[in-house]
């Protein structure tokens, strides 16, 4: 049996994120785990073992149990890419790691490929293993599993769970090896409940991070095996045809595991050379960010009504409203724009519950507000901020009614499983802004 590492707990918010230190090599890399997992029972399986130390000889590794699985806290539903951003971010802040390399292995492709382009200062590389950019095949995603397949795969999870009678499937190389079995039913049992397990299989079903892709400015490798059977090949090619000089490297093999049958050392090759080779970077001022601006309806008319010095206190004790939302959604004033703000925060779920709430506190003083929010990347310029997400947002925010928060798709699209609801409002030209856009209000 292998020595286990020592177990660490890292604040995210209100929850605990179970993590572990391993190496002390010149490289930071921070490794998310795919779907399950536990920090501890993980080093009782010699070739998952093996795949997460043979980094250590050039790296110090961090490990962690996502939110929900594993040591970490449990929580009521399933987490958000935002909320997995949160707890990478967590993890850094507490073995005090500035920049890091990150290594997302399935589905946690997709947030190491959220927090790339959202905190590119603090991202030395992006390296996505078994990885895609859409959960489920449609008329425009060709590469993703059937959503029907899915929905019955995850019923099978939940009556299955446990037994370790999925490894035929995510590692046909392991399949009649028991004492393989036997460990990844237990592995299992304690990474996650049935009942989660599916919920988050589900959830990883909806993710869709096509729209940031190209802001991604970290150096990138994309590895897959070549009948990976879960996620098609074309889906990875995908990924590194849309992710600006990004890397594609396919390999042979057939199971979504990547440490199987042999412990991984081709995926571990690649990493290996990649990361060795990579000059840092400076910092870049482009960013992905979610926009929100926010105004005030019919706001001449009531300045009308009320008068100069009534009016002017009401601005006062609004401004003060959206401020406090602000600070308590993390969200950063960027400026204020006629009788509204304009805002930047780095996540989409927050940034749609300030909107929200700053509606409704709002509200109970007379005022109605309408908000509009895009996500994508950003320039920064001082204290100001830039560049064509900005003007999506402006626009779509222009076509919000009284008392509406309206999104573009893009933000609809990343906030999968945080519980908030949307109502199509259909397709618009956006002035200035090439074709047309799908949008979608917030559902109060």
């Amino acid at each position: 049996m292998n020595e286990i590492p020592e177990t660490k707990y890292a604040r995210s918010g209100e929850l605990h994120i179970a993590y572990q230190a391993i190496g002390d090599g010149p490289v930071d890399v921070v490794t998310s785990p795919g779907w399950i997992s536990h920090m501890e029972y993980q080093w009782d399986q010699p070739l998952l073992a093996h795949f997460l130390r043979r980094p250590t000889s050039y790296a110090r590794t961090l490990l962690f149990d996502k939110r929900g699985t594993g040591l970490s806290d449990r929580t009521t539903g399933v987490p958000t890419l935002e909320e997995c951003m949160d707890d990478i971010r967590a993890v850094m802040d507490a073995e005090e790691v500035e920049r890091a390399a990150l290594i997302g292995h399935y589905d946690s492709g997709a947030h190491s490929a959220m927090f790339a382009a959202t905190y590119p200062e603090r991202t030395s590389a992006l390296i996505i293993v078994g990885g895609y950019a859409k959960g489920s095949r449609d008329e425009t995603y060709p590469f993703g599993p059937d959503p029907a397949v899915t929905g019955m795969v995850a019923d099978a999870i939940r009556d299955e769970w446990g037994k370790g009678t999925i490894v035929p499937v995510i590692a046909p190389s392991m399949a009649g090896d028991k004492s393989f079995a036997d460990w990844w039913g237990r592995y299992e049992r304690l990474s996650a409940s049935p009942g989660a397990a599916a919920s988050l299989f589900q959830m990883m079903a909806e993710m869709d991070i096509r729209d940031i892709l190209p802001n991604i400015q970290a150096p990138t490798l994309v590895v897959h095996r070549e009948h990976h059977p879960a996620v098609p090949i074309e889906g990875a090619r995908y990924l590194a045809e849309n992710i600006p000089g990004a890397r594609f490297v396919a390999l042979p093999g057939t199971d979504a595991l990547p440490y199987t049958p042999t412990g991984g050392d081709d995926v571990l090759d690649e990493v290996e050379e990649f990361l060795t080779g990579v000059r840092s970077g400076a910092p870049s001022d482009r960013v992905l960010a979610t926009v929100l601006f926010t105004d005030i309806v019919d706001s001449t008319k009531r300045a009308s009504e009320l008068g100069d010095t009534a009016w002017r206190e009401l601005l006062d004790r609004h401004d003060a409203t959206v401020r406090r939302q602000l600070d308590r959604y993390r969200g950063t004033e960027v400026k204020t724009v006629g009788d509204g703000f304009l805002a930047t925060f780095d996540g989409p779920a927050r940034a749609i519950q300030c909107a929200l709430a700053v509606r409704d506190n709002l509200q109970p003083i007379g005022l109605d507000v309408r908000a509009g929010l895009h996500t994508g990347e950003v320039e920064r310029r001082g204290e100001d901020v830039g560049g064509i997400a900005v003007h999506i947002g402006a626009r779509v925010a222009a076509l919000a009614g009284a008392g509406e928060v309206l999104t573009s798709s893009t933000v609809k699209d990343l906030v999968v499983g945080s519980g908030i609801g949307f109502e199509p409002r259909g397709a618009h030209s956006l002035k200035g802004v090439p074709d047309e856009w799908s949008l979608f209000a917030v559902r109060s």
